[in-house]
């Protein structure tokens, strides 16, 4: 195999392409996860999600392990299923023995279908139908994350309905600006999500939950945003929460066991982005909560912690076929391909950075700069500005990496495209997780 000199550049790149089980084959092509890029592209067709099943398991092991090892006792992760949903996924995780978390009827219909032990899934979100809490509770759904005082409401008239209490927690917001992107930043005292700290509303939130003869209250829930790549919001978070857990105690004598910090940490998307250790993170957090404890003569409650991107993210890789390679003299190149914004919206929505390879010619230098556009009769439908990569020809295959995240759960038929299929890479094999969107599939619902 090639040391990646050429195609990678300098040093951060080559430690980007090295942590992301990449390497180019002696016939230059792109490997991921040990298999060949472009003979994958040539069985499954493209646009297609690559996803690397082992080291999914990895990083689930690496969270597991730093919780048990630095957290209160019981202290585990839950999978955000919203950063990638489908019946497999919840499979792998059954197997790695995490919780998980459904913001949607839909996920939690499909963690059914996979087989998940209910009793081990949290279902949030801010506008719970009464059909959507019915259907989790028919279900037998372990932990509902209330959001506000009307679905207390619901969820106390619905566990009466069926002779049963509810195991709860309560979505508060701490009051923090993490400093991310605004559509992905959820824990100021505004947001949409939860119940305000500051304003005294989740105070009487706790009070209206505790008169509750149908729901059980184990903790509360706090989440502040995403790609955060140090530990200060969760610091400062856990600080907020801690003290807001030993001000219920002192105010109603109900102590919660029970603290879920939500997920948030960063993942590398271009050589630039920093290198996390997730589990010296989690250690950091760990003993700042035990320290928070001690100071408020508070028992440690359990933590929650709910990674999904990063335990998917760069997971994943997707792949295309190169059409048109269109060169403007003088302002900029375009490289379309079979795929776009209705496989990944993120760039439309989030203007988010991508690291794009040229499969087919890894090994050929990477000085063709060019925008990389996808099919959909869009101007914005593009995947990258300005990547540079090895100059391609019509039938090539690109990837883009690191898209295991937010990237299938996102797509779309828009201009009556298909979905591509899921195929997972295990141990040098590859198999179908979820098949490939036919024509016929998205006309199944006309009539």
């Amino acid at each position: 195999m090639y040391d990646l000199e050429i195609v990678c550049g300098d040093d951060a790149i080559k430690s980007y392409f090295g942590m992301r089980s990449l390497s180019v084959g002696e016939n230059g092509h792109l490997l991921f996860a040990g298999q060949d890029t472009v003979e994958l592209a040539a069985k499954y067709g493209t646009p297609l999600y690559l996803m690397d099943e082992n080291k999914i398991r990895q990083h689930v092991r690496t969270y597991k392990a730093a919780m048990a090892q630095y957290m209160p006792v019981g202290s585990v992760p839950e999978f955000a299923s919203k950063a990638f949903s489908c019946r497999r996924i919840y499979q792998i995780m059954a197997e790695e023995g995490i919780d998980i978390d459904v913001v949607s009827p839909g996920e939690l219909y499909t963690a059914v279908q996979a087989g998940f032990p209910m009793e081990n899934c949290f279902f949030h979100g801010n506008n719970k139908s009464d059909a959507d809490i019915a259907m989790g509770m028919d279900h037998g759904v372990g932990w509902f994350v209330a959001d506000s005082v009307d679905e207390i409401e619901a969820l106390e008239r619905l566990a009466a309905e069926r002779g049963i209490v509810q195991k709860l927690l309560l979505r508060v917001t701490p009051g923090i600006d993490p400093h991310t992107h605004q559509k992905i930043n959820t824990g100021t005292v505004d947001s949409k999500f939860g119940v305000a700290i500051e304003t005294g509303q989740a105070m009487d939130a706790v009070r209206q939950i505790l008169a509750c003869s149908h729901l059980e209250l184990h903790g509360f829930h706090c989440h502040v945003g995403s790609q955060l790549f140090t530990t200060d919001t969760f610091l400062d978070a856990a600080q907020i929460m801690l003290t807001f857990i030993a001000d219920v105690r002192d105010t109603l004598g109900f102590t919660a066991d029970t603290l879920n910090l939500g997920g948030g940490f960063g993942v590398r998307y271009v050589a630039s982005d920093p290198v996390i250790d997730y589990s010296e993170k989690i250690r950091e957090v760990a003993a700042y909560i035990h320290t928070v404890c001690a100071s408020l003569s508070l028992t440690p409650p359990r933590v929650l912690m709910e990674p999904g991107r990063s335990l998917v993210a760069d997971a994943g890789m997707t792949l295309y076929t190169v059409g048109t390679v269109k060169q403007i003299p003088h302002y900029k190149n375009y490289v379309s391909v079979d795929g776009g914004m209705t496989d990944n919206p993120r760039y439309t929505l989030y203007s988010s950075a991508y690291t794009v390879v040229n499969a087919s010619r890894a090994d050929q230098p990477a000085d063709f700069k060019a925008t990389l556009a996808g099919r959909c009769c869009e101007s914005g439908d593009i995947l990258q500005e300005n990547v540079s990569l090895a100059r391609p020809q019509r039938g090539d295959i690109v990837a883009v990496l690191t898209t295991g995240a937010y990237n299938y759960s996102m797509a779309s038929n828009y201009n009556r495209v298909p979905r591509p299929p899921v195929v997972m890479l295990r141990d040098g094999q590859s198999y179908v997780a979820v098949r490939r969107e036919t024509y016929a599939d998205i006309c199944a619902l006309d009539e």
